[in-house]
């Protein structure tokens, strides 16, 4: 007798209702374009599996009846931009119901049900929201979540915390709903100011208002906290801390010369990274911030060390520098205590390519940066993602058309934001480097350096 796995039924029931539902996503094959002795260059995106899953309307009782509709939406369009699902939300009125009809949801090829309903919990309300396996017709998993009212700036990052509840019950993986970006957006005064947007395009808010040249922000790993430089106190590049609960924000102090720029924080949240260009000795530095106090020399000499980025258990560093003797950067990865450090990007002499602004995936040995293949100015850039693993041999390329520069990892360690620019202009785009699906974030701003945010989930709100 043949027996499958609940996971091989849902793959034979895709299959089965494919012509009702297209279950494969096939990207064309993307063929290498260019030739790099010992390395592979270009990405073949393989089909994947994407399961049906159907958001049933949601309910509304005692006052939910006016945001259930509004929940529902935001919940589709987070599971749909996961990339993850063949997301079926066009559905009849006729399907709301008390209950949940497996057979009719069977019917029309779905392989996983998501339902809720809202009721009113002062001061917001309370989500009860359910995940249905429609091959085994029986509720996989059930959560009740806290959504305060949609007026209320947190409302829709509640709900976002639901949608990644639904990828963690079937994946078992993080999602990235739950997120923020933050970025530094040029103003027509030509000052740079910090801005914030959901992951999923909405809630775009200005950040700081210092009028001056403020870049480079990161996330402190709980979500709490930026650290960016700014020129807006002494005129030079220095490095700040803004704490997001207060609104307060205060100066890194090295007690260096030069220009403190691109700061990270380690993933024990206590310490920032950063570099020193310029001054009496540059490179790459640490500072506790906790203690206010520590600095330490990392990497550095007669060339530029900046750009660092902390793999996930914090014990390697990748970072930008031109310490081959040209003007063109390439990219490294050290112990994250100092030593010495092995090339990642394709470098051949003669022929070095420039390639800056890496940024470690949150899980695995991924290291996403921008560059191009040849010298100089020729060319536009493209995302890059190396395999540190194996010493940058297999770089997959995961752009193929206008300039694209500064990638950042979502916390899902599977989407990539970065600054795209085509034929309408600049702004944020987002790229899914398991598919190669890829989504506009926010059209025609003129933005630099965006930065993902870790899961906020309910650190995120006040």
């Amino acid at each position: 007798m043949l027996r499958f796995s609940r996971d091989g039924m849902r793959m034979m029931r895709g299959f089965v209702f494919g012509a009702i539902v297209p279950l494969l996503v096939t990207s064309p094959l993307i063929a290498q374009v260019d030739s790099i002795p010992g390395v592979t260059l270009g990405l073949l995106y393989e089909s994947e599996f994407q399961p049906a899953l159907a958001v049933q309307p949601f309910l509304g009782s005692l006052g939910g009846e006016s945001v259930a509709s509004q929940v529902e939406a935001i919940i589709a369009r987070d599971l749909r931009y996961s990339d993850r699902f063949e997301v079926m939300d066009a559905l009849p009125g006729s399907l709301v119901g008390d209950g949940v009809d497996y057979q009719l949801w069977d019917q029309l090829g779905a392989v996983w049900l998501v339902s809720g309903s809202l009721e009113r919990a002062d001061p917001g309300f309370v989500l009860v929201l359910e995940l249905h396996d429609v091959v085994y017709g029986e509720v996989h998993e059930q959560g009740r979540f806290q959504v305060p009212s949609p007026d209320d700036e947190d409302f829709r990052l509640a709900v976002h915390i639901a949608s990644d509840a639904v990828i963690e019950w079937i994946y078992n993986e993080p999602g990235m709903a739950a997120s923020r970006i933050a970025f530094s957006l040029r103003t027509t005064q030509g000052n740079q100011d910090l801005y914030l947007i959901d992951s999923d395009g909405e809630n775009f808010r200005r950040l700081t208002n210092y009028d001056d040249l403020t870049m480079s922000p990161s996330w402190s790993p709980d979500g709490k906290r930026i650290a960016f430089s700014s020129r807006k106190t002494t005129g030079l590049p220095r490095i700040f801390e803004l704490d997001l609960e207060t609104s307060g924000d205060k100066m890194l102090d090295a007690g260096r010369d030069g220009d403190h720029n691109t700061p990270i924080y380690s993933p024990n949240g206590r310490d920032v990274t950063f570099s020193i260009t310029g001054g009496n000795r540059s490179g790459i530095f640490s500072y506790d911030m906790e203690r206010g106090c520590c600095l330490t020399h990392l990497s550095g000499g007669r060339w530029d060390d900046i750009s660092p980025t902390y793999s996930p258990d914090g014990r390697r560093l990748a970072f930008n520098s031109n310490r081959l003797g040209t003007q063109y950067p390439q990219i490294y990865v050290m112990s994250s205590t100092g030593g010495e450090a092995d090339l990642v990007s394709p470098y051949l002499f003669g022929q070095g390519g420039y390639y800056t602004s890496p940024d470690w995936a949150p899980v695995g040995d991924h290291v996403a940066f921008h560059g191009r293949l040849t010298d100089g100015q020729r060319g536009r850039f493209n995302i890059l993602v190396a395999d540190v693993a194996d010493q940058g041999r297999r770089l997959r390329q995961l752009t193929w058309e206008g300039n694209n520069e500064e990638p950042s990892w979502a916390p899902d360690g599977r989407h990539l934001v970065f600054v795209g620019d085509r034929d309408w202009g600049t702004g944020l785009m987002v790229v899914d480097t398991a598919t190669g699906t890829y989504r506009m974030l926010r059209r025609g701003i003129d933005v630099r350096v965006p930065d993902w945010s870790p899961s906020l989930g309910w650190a995120g709100l006040r």
